[in-house]
């Protein structure tokens, strides 16, 4: 196939074998949409890294290619790379009404609203994207205003599924529209992009409005205040968190940034149904009774600076968990978070309070928003695709989605399993695996994108395991000899007070090693450091089996 072919190309920044930075490129041409562009956040071997987004050097490379970036819904792992991405490579973006509000509040934090074009898209939309085109078809998940995309090109159509679910009795009447699944299918699928989160699960995913009645169950049963800690996002969560405390007259307090963000924008857009006079300001919560106030807060992960980990570590200065209240986590550990959400339950445990936490499907108290297999079989089913690539997902879980995809009729030699970065070309209806752009992480630090590489988180790392140790020592331009020091400085290596002849003997062998270096004539600073870095750290070594990060400063007088 010769690349100056129009061929169509599919692949992935970020989304396949990984929860979370979900990022698809599909390329026609010249022509290039991208859908979604998430983010996710750091494990504890990444030291000092906020969030972690897709690496877009392919995009940088080819952002006069690109036509749109399309957003399936408001999660934080498909918008939460946006305000990252956009101030390297501008871009339209095409998202329904709730989404927009979602991503317009993180464009006003970066400083960028008003210099992207965001436009408003329903499920009868249709775009036209150079030689392609989409349409849509509405999907539901744990938040409003999902969508499945169709791209219409000339190879054929490719379907992206974006996050769902087919809840039949869905808590905010948004029905997942199988008719218009079912006629895309019977128009002809060449390739079928689907998620693939609860791959492993059997059966169908329980319904949103079971939770709601238990939400109301445990706010009815509770004897003093409630505090429930869910995904800020989870919106259909938050109606049945308010329905619940309009049920037992209780009035709600929201902690955490992004809840209050959430819930303002989802609010004002219509999307959720708050009465007049519920929601209580933080400063009044000592002058409700406990028995009237429950409080929805973030935290459901076990973040350490969420609302719910201050709570439960009695830091946070206006609300105190006291012995008797009911606290209610309505989510599910994310694979990683355990160990958090645990510390977390065991510390409410320890202040008296009832905590409701675990397995949503023991308490009844969440629900997944992604499909099992049954309805992942029914999607397969309803497009009935020519090729199928399974997304969203870890490797495992891809695997077994390709399984359910065989089960359902699809060609084997049809079902490819792909990571971020492998680019499936398709030319005259033939699909293959044929060669890899640039794809993996880029890490934020603070205000800096992509800036922190593995050599600084190596060196992150040997700081935060062995500790500093920093020589000062003055020289004599005329002559080089020591005026003054060494001087030793240690951070997190040694406690000075107990380690004084270690210290004084380490100081004896650097003025050493700078009299055998300047009786060898040798003045360049950068021959001294090496040198006084080599003869020190064996000796630190041989002397306590650690490699404390060895940092000397040499100045001329």
């Amino acid at each position: 196939m010769s690349h100056t072919e129009n061929k169509l190309s599919i692949f992935a920044l970020g989304g396949v074998n990984e929860i979370g930075k979900n990022m698809y490129v599909i390329q026609y041409a010249d022509d290039i949409v991208v859908v979604d562009c998430g983010s996710k956040f750091p494990d504890e071997s990444l030291l000092g890294i906020d969030l972690i987004i897709p690496d877009i050097t392919y995009l940088l490379e080819n952002s006069h290619k690109i036509r749109a970036m399309i957003v399936t819904h408001g999660h934080e792992d498909h918008i939460g790379g946006i305000p990252y991405v956009l101030k390297q490579c501008r871009m339209p973006i095409y998202a329904t009404r709730l989404t927009i509000g979602l991503i317009e509040v993180k464009l006003k934090e970066a400083g960028l609203l008003g210099s992207v074009e965001l436009k408003q898209i329903t499920s009868d939309s249709r775009v036209e994207l150079g030689t392609m085109s989409a349409t849509f078809f509405k999907t539901n998940h744990s938040i409003p205003d999902c969508l499945g995309v169709a791209f219409h090109t000339p190879e054929g159509t490719v379907v992206h599924t974006g996050d769902f679910k087919f809840d039949l009795t869905p808590a905010n009447d948004q029905y997942p529209d199988i008719h218009r699944m079912s006629d895309i299918g019977k128009a002809g699928v060449l390739a079928l992009l689907s998620e693939s989160t609860n791959a492993e699960r059997p059966g169908f995913t329980p319904s949103e409005r079971v939770v709601g009645e238990h939400i109301e169950e445990a706010f009815s049963k509770a004897r003093q205040k409630v505090i429930i800690s869910t995904f800020a996002s989870n919106v259909n969560r938050l109606q049945q968190v308010i329905d619940a405390a309009m049920a037992t007259e209780r009035k709600l307090v929201l902690l955490g940034r992004s809840m209050i963000n959430v819930v303002k924008i989802a609010g004002e857009l219509g999307y959720l149904q708050i009465p007049d006079g519920m929601l209580a300001e933080l400063d009044e919560v000592k002058h409700l009774a406990p028995e009237r106030l429950a409080i929805l807060c973030t935290g459901s992960q076990g973040e350490p600076l969420s609302a719910l980990s201050r709570l439960a570590s009695s830091i946070h200065r206006q609300v105190k968990i006291l012995p008797g209240d009911t606290v209610i986590l309505s989510a599910t550990p994310i694979p990683g978070n355990e160990r958090n959400v645990a510390r977390i339950v065991d510390n409410l445990y320890r202040l008296g309070a009832k905590v409701i936490y675990g397995s949503g499907s023991v308490t009844g108290m969440h629900v997944s928003g992604h499909a099992s297999q049954e309805e992942l079989k029914l999607m397969l089913t309803l497009m009935k695709p020519k090729y199928f690539i399974p997304i969203h997902g870890e490797y495992r879980m891809l695997y077994q989605h390709g399984s359910l995809a065989e089960s359902v009729g699809v060609d084997p030699s049809n079902i490819i399993l792909i990571g971020n970065g492998d680019v499936v070309d398709i030319y005259k209806q033939q699909a293959k695996k044929t060669r890899k752009v640039p794809a993996g992480n880029t890490f934020v630090d603070g205000w800096g994108i992509g800036d922190v590489g593995n050599i600084v988180l190596r060196d992150r790392k040997h700081l935060s395991e062995d500790g500093i140790l920093v020589i000062v020592v003055t020289l004599s331009r005329t002559e080089g000899a020591i005026i003054s020091g060494p001087d030793i400085i240690t951070r997190g290596f040694v406690y000075v007070r107990e380690s004084e002849a270690l210290l004084e003997k380490a100081g004896q062998l650097v003025t050493q090693t700078i009299n055998q270096i300047q009786a060898e004539n040798i003045n360049q600073w950068s021959a001294i450091k090496v040198r006084v870095k080599d003869v020190l750290g064996r000796f630190l070594y041989e002397s306590t089996g650690r490699k404390p990060v060895i940092l000397p400063i040499i100045m001329e007088i």
